[in-house]
C-alpha cells in the first residue's frame, strides 16, 4: 500500500504531567485543549500554516503570552490535531490510506490551504490522493472503510463519492480479467511502496470477480453505494453480482435462529435493548442486499434467494422485501428443493409450524411466469431505472419483462408439481394446519403437471393421521383432489386398505384398479357396455392394454408402500360396507357422480364387495353373455 512522508525533523513530542509538549529552547506561548489533551505550543509555527487558529488567538480576550484556546470539536481527535502540529514544526510524519481521511479532515477544521501558504497540508493531501490512494485498489476500499469515523466531515470533503468512483472504475474497466475465489483477493494485495515509486499489482490469477470478496470488508451502507455504481456501468454480468451479493450475505448476515428476536425472561433490559440494536442491522443489512438483487433470472440460485427469505421471515424484515423475495423465488422454483421451502413461522399470531402462505405467493409467481403484465410502463424508463436503488418500489418493471420473456416450460411444471406433493407431505403434520390451505396449495398446480397422485396420495394420508379429527364431509372434500386413475399399483392396494378414506374413495380405488386388471387379462372384448361407457367417461380408452396386475409386478422404490399396519378385509364385513354405502347414496357430497357409475343392483353389489371385485366382474360378465345369447 501506498505512504506519502512529510518532513525532516526528528519527533520531539514528550508527554510530562499529563502536558503534551515539545522540547525547544524557547517557551511555548499557545496552550491548546483538544478533547481533554492540553498541549504547550508556539504561536509561529502553527498559525503561519493554521488559519483558524490565527482568528481564534485574535479574537481571544486571553494574556497574549499565555493564550488558551479550546477545539472540543476536533474532528480525528488528538491523533489528527498533533498530525498536524507536527507538520507545522517540519516534524516526520507518514500519511497512509489509514490515516488520510484523518489528517485530510483535521487539516480542512485548522484551514491549512494555499490562501496561508504555498505548499500546505491540505494541497500535499489531495494531491497524494488523487495521484496514489485513488490509483491504489487496497487503497481505496481501506480509505473509504475509514471515512465511517468522520461520516459528515468526509461526505463535505466528498472521500467517499471519489472513493466509490475509483473502485467502480476499476471493476468496469476489468470485467473480465480476475474467478470468485475466497482465498483470491486475500492474496492480491498492492505492493508497500512509496508514492514515487511505481505500484505493482501482483495479480496471481486471472478471473472474474476478483473484487468480490474485498468489496465485502465494507459496511453495508457504502457496500451498497458501491454495488449500485458497479451495476449502473452496465458491464458487470448479473451473476457475477449475485456471486459478490452471496459473499458479503455469508460475511455479515449469521446463522439466525427462530428465537433471535425473541427477549428472554433472563434477559434484562439493557441485554434485550442491544439485541434489538443487532437485529434492526441485519434487518437493514438484509433488505440492503435484496435492493440489490439482479433482475435477471438465475442471476442468484433458488437455494440463495429462499435462504434470504428465511431470515427477513426471522428479522421481521418488511413486507415488500419479503413478497420481493417470493417473487424471485417463483422465477426459478424448480431449483428449489423440500428443505428450502419449510420457512418457520415465527409469528405470534399464527399457530402454524410452517409459512405455507409465503409458498402459496411463491407457487402463484411461477404460474404467472410467461403472462403478460395487465400495463406495461413505457421502456425508456428502464434506463432510468438502472441507476436507481433496486428497491422493491422500483423493479417491479424489471421483473414483469423478466416473467414475460421466461415462461416455465412444461418439465419445470412436472418437478414443481412433485416439489410440492412431497413439500405437503412434510407440512400435513402440522395439527394447526388449516384444511383450505392444504387444498389450496395442492389444487395450484394444474392436473396436466401431476403424472400420477402417489405423492399426493402420501400428502393425504399424513394429513388425515395428523387430524383425526376430520368430519365426514372434510375427509371428502381433502380427497376430492386426488385423482384415483393415476394412483400406481401400490398406492392402490394401500389406499384399499385405508380406514382413514371415506368409504367411496376406497370403492373407487378397487373399481378402477379392477377394471385396468380386466383391460389388460385380454378380456376387453367381453367387456359390457356400460362398463366401457363408464372408463371412457372417466378417460381410460378400454381398447388400451395396460401392464396386468400381479403381486409380482415390479414397484419403484419410492412407491413401496407398507400395509402391515391395515387387516386384511374378510368377507365378513359385507354387510357392513353395503351400509356404508347406502348411506353415502344418500349424501349430497358424493365423491363420485352416481350418473357415471350406474344404478343397475348388480354394479352396486360389485362396488359392495371390494374383498372380491375379480369375481364379480367374472359374475357380471358371464350373467351379461347368457342374456345375449337368449336374445
Amino acid at each position: 500500500m501506498k505512504f506519502m512522508k512529510l518532513g525532516s525533523r526528528p519527533d520531539t513530542f514528550y508527554t510530562a504531567e499529563s502536558v503534551r509538549t515539545i522540547s525547544s529552547e524557547v517557551s511555548s506561548d499557545l496552550i491548546i485543549q483538544v478533547k481533554g489533551t492540553r498541549y504547550l505550543l508556539h504561536k509561529f509555527p502553527l498559525l503561519s500554516k493554521c488559519l483558524s487558529l490565527q482568528r481564534l488567538c485574535s479574537e481571544s480576550s486571553e494574556s497574549p503570552q499565555h493564550q488558551i484556546v479550546q477545539l472540543p470539536d476536533f474532528p480525528g481527535g488528538v491523533e489528527a490535531f498533533e498530525l498536524c502540529a507536527k507538520f507545522c514544526y517540519g516534524i516526520t510524519i507518514t500519511v497512509s490510506a489509514y490515516n488520510i481521511v484523518t489528517a485530510r479532515c483535521a487539516a480542512e477544521y485548522l484551514q491549512m490551504t494555499e490562501d496561508v501558504e504555498k505548499g500546505n497540508l491540505i494541497y500535499k493531501l489531495e494531491v497524494f490522493f488523487n495521484s496514489c490512494i485513488l490509483n491504489g485498489w487496497k487503497d481505496s476500499i481501506v480509505t473509504l472503510q475509514t471515512t465511517k469515523a468522520l461520516p459528515l466531515w468526509s461526505e463535505d470533503l466528498a472521500i467517499p463519492s471519489r472513493c466509490i468512483e475509483a473502485i467502480a472504475s476499476k471493476v468496469l474497466s476489468h470485467p473480465s480479467k480476475v474467478s470468485l475465489s475466497h482465498s483470491h483477493s486475500r492474496r492480491v494485495r498492492d505492493d508497500v511502496s512509496s508514492c514515487n515509486g511505481t505500484e505493482s499489482l501482483r495479480h496471481k490469477s486471472t478471473s472474474k470477480g476478483w473484487w468480490a470478496e474485498d468489496l465485502a470488508d465494507l459496511s453495508i451502507d457504502l457496500y451498497w453505494r458501491t454495488m449500485i455504481a458497479i451495476k449502473s456501468g452496465g458491464k458487470t454480468p448479473s451473476n457475477l453480482i449475485g456471486d459478490a451479493l452471496k459473499i458479503y450475505a455469508s460475511r455479515w448476515l449469521p446463522n439466525i435462529r427462530k428465537n433471535v428476536h425473541v427477549k428472554r425472561e433472563t434477559e434484562s433490559d439493557s441485554d434485550s435493548d442491544s439485541a434489538s440494536e443487532v437485529t434492526s442491522k441485519h434487518r437493514l443489512l438484509l433488505e440492503s442486499i435484496v435492493s440489490l438483487l439482479p433482475a435477471e433470472k438465475g442471476a442468484v440460485s433458488c437455494s440463495f434467494l429462499l435462504k434470504l427469505l428465511k431470515a427477513a421471515n426471522i428479522l421481521n424484515a418488511s413486507a415488500s422485501s419479503k413478497v420481493e423475495l417470493a417473487t424471485r423465488v417463483g422465477l426459478q422454483l424448480e431449483e428449489a428443493t423440500v428443505n428450502d421451502l419449510l420457512i418457520r413461522s415465527v409469528s405470534n399470531t399464527n399457530d402454524m409450524m410452517y409459512e405455507v402462505d409465503l409458498v402459496m405467493i411463491i407457487l402463484e409467481q411461477f404460474m404467472l411466469q410467461g403472462q403478460s403484465p395487465p400495463t406495461s410502463p413505457p421502456r425508456s424508463r428502464l434506463a432510468i431505472e438502472r441507476r436507481r436503488s433496486r428497491s422493491a418500489e422500483n423493479i417491479n418493471f424489471e421483473f414483469q419483462e423478466s416473467r414475460r420473456s421466461s415462461s416455465a416450460s412444461h418439465s419445470s411444471k412436472l418437478k414443481v408439481a412433485k416439489l410440492v406433493d412431497r413439500y405437503l407431505q412434510e407440512v400435513a403434520r402440522d395439527v394447526n394446519l388449516p384444511l383450505s390451505k392444504f387444498i389450496a396449495l395442492a389444487e395450484t398446480i394444474p392436473e396436466f403437471a401431476r403424472h400420477d397422485h402417489d405423492d399426493l396420495y402420501r400428502a393425504i394420508d399424513v394429513y388425515l393421521k395428523a387430524h383425526p379429527e376430520l368430519s365426514k364431509s372434510e375427509r371428502k372434500r381433502l380427497c376430492r383432489i386426488l385423482d384415483c386413475k393415476k394412483l400406481s399399483m401400490a398406492a392402490c392396494m394401500h389406499a384399499a386398505q385405508n380406514e382413514l378414506l371415506p368409504l367411496r374413495v376406497v370403492v373407487q380405488v378397487l373399481f378402477f384398479e379392477q377394471a385396468r386388471a380386466a383391460a389388460a387379462g385380454g378380456k376387453v372384448t367381453d367387456m359390457p357396455s356400460n362398463l366401457k361407457a363408464l372408463l371412457t367417461a372417466h378417460g381410460i380408452d378400454p381398447s388400451k392394454h395396460t401392464a396386468p396386475l400381479s403381486t409380482t409386478t415390479s414397484i419403484h422404490a419410492d412407491d413401496n408402500w407398507s400395509v402391515s399396519g391395515f387387516k386384511s378385509p374378510k368377507s365378513t364385513r359385507n354387510p357392513t360396507l353395503r351400509m356404508k354405502l347406502a348411506e353415502d347414496d344418500l349424501d349430497e357430497n358424493v365423491a363420485v357422480p352416481r350418473d357415471e357409475i350406474g344404478r343397475t343392483s348388480r354394479f352396486k353389489g360389485l362396488l359392495a364387495l371390494p374383498t372380491q371385485p375379480k369375481r364379480m366382474f367374472s359374475k357380471l360378465w358371464a350373467t351379461n353373455r347368457s342374456a345375449t345369447e337368449k336374445n
